[in-house]
């Protein structure tokens, strides 16, 4: 299991950074390989990614939800992984965006692509694009601002 950590302050307040990441359908337009997400209820996700030429599908689980701070979530089948995206306020109008994510990588490409640091170079320019994608705009295109609570050990 890898961990990344990847972090990218945007020119956005906290509420806009929030509340675009909580529109999951939109990340195909700044995260390389993620071709579908599909928000399936409040806490639940299904994804379509081409991983080095190789369609994968998996569901996803929110497990931790609250506007402004964070989402984290865990796969709940096919690759395993799981993470947490924070929000920080540094003023009125620039917010730091840290992902932090545990990835074991399948398969014989996914654990060299992890070896070489691919995985990480990826995420890192996922943030970037997520950078350009809401300062471009200026503005969220939507916003889910309900909370989840992290479930009982």
């Amino acid at each position: 299991m890898s961990t990344i950590t990847e972090a990218v302050d945007v020119d956005v307040p906290v509420r806009v950074a929030y509340d675009q990441w909580t529109q999951f359908e939109t990340f195909p337009r700044f995260m390389h390989g993620v071709k579908e997400v599909r928000q399936l209820d409040d806490t639940h996700t299904h994804w379509v990614l081409d991983i080095a030429g190789r369609k994968r599908e998996f569901d996803a689980t929110i497990t931790e939800q609250h506007p402004d701070e964070r989402v984290a979530w865990h796969s709940d089948a096919g690759p395993d992984h799981s993470g947490v995206i924070t929000f920080h306020r540094l003023d009125d109008t620039h917010t730091r965006v840290t992902a932090q994510m545990n990835i074991d990588p399948e398969g014989f490409v996914e654990s060299v692509a992890d070896k070489l640091g691919i995985l990480t170079h990826r995420v890192k320019d996922d943030m970037k694009e997520f950078k350009h994608f809401i300062e471009e705009r200026g503005t969220e295109t939507g916003g889910w601002r309900g909370d989840v609570d992290r479930p009982a050990p």
